[in-house]
């Protein structure tokens, strides 16, 4: 699925049920980390998205951040639809498409990719997955498989600890570092809201040696609805 078709999907759904709900949140971070990877060379990021969501269960939306990976690519830019239901034995199951885009240099758009996902909750459990057929535009599948929980402590601020797995199928076209298809990312993450901003403290690792070291990640983040 290419970006266009996602776009156009993410339209579709927009404007195919009148009563829905929208929402524009602003974050900064400390460092924007994906799977515990710098995609902002361990500086400070503004990311913004914009959120519809029906009452049918399907939502679409849009997210951009600065990015940095030592050349003129400077902006990731996402678009994401997808479907959320519950069900009696209290599973929720969200499962949609995303299209990641990069911009910035004639070139960066090479590095576009779609993204499949099905994300699993039950209380304070999630277990989540990510499929790409074409991981950063190299032709490579790549899986990612994660598991949070979420624990409520004292003060109204929750605890999440979580561990998860990226794994290129295709060593020959996509290794993580030498000779090496997979590494292992973890986290554990304090949580706070207080009037009506959303913050969050936490540490972040994963095995790799060249990259993706220890590091203390802050946010703060406000959402608004319309």
């Amino acid at each position: 699925m290419n970006k266009t078709y996602l776009a156009a999907l993410s339209l579709y759904l927009f404007s195919g049920v009148a009563s829905a709900n929208w929402s524009a949140t602003v974050t900064g971070v400390s460092d924007y980390l994906f799977n515990g990877v710098s995609q902002t060379d361990e500086g400070p990021a503004i990311q913004g998205s914009i959120d519809w969501a029906g009452d049918n269960g399907f939502y679409a939306g849009t997210w951009a951040s600065n990015v940095d990976f030592g050349d003129d690519t400077n902006l990731e830019w996402d678009v994401y639809a997808g479907y959320y239901t519950s069900f009696d034995n209290g599973v929720n199951l969200d499962v949609g498409i995303a299209q990641y885009t990069y911009h910035g240099a004639g070139y960066s758009s090479d590095g576009n990719y779609p993204e499949a996902y099905m994300k699993w909750n039950y209380g304070g459990t999630d277990i989540n997955f990510w499929y790409s057929w074409d991981y950063f535009g190299t032709g490579v599948g790549h899986v990612i498989a994660m598991a949070n929980h979420t624990f409520n402590l004292p003060h109204e601020i929750d605890l999440l600890v979580g561990i998860d797995q990226s794994q290129s199928l295709d060593g020959d076209k996509w290794e993580w570092e030498p000779g090496d298809k997979n590494y292992i990312h973890w986290q554990v993450t304090g949580m706070y809201s207080y009037q009506g901003f959303d913050f969050s403290l936490g540490v972040q690792g994963t095995d790799l040696e060249t990259y993706g070291d220890t590091k203390v990640l802050f946010t703060i983040a406000r959402t608004f609805s319309f």
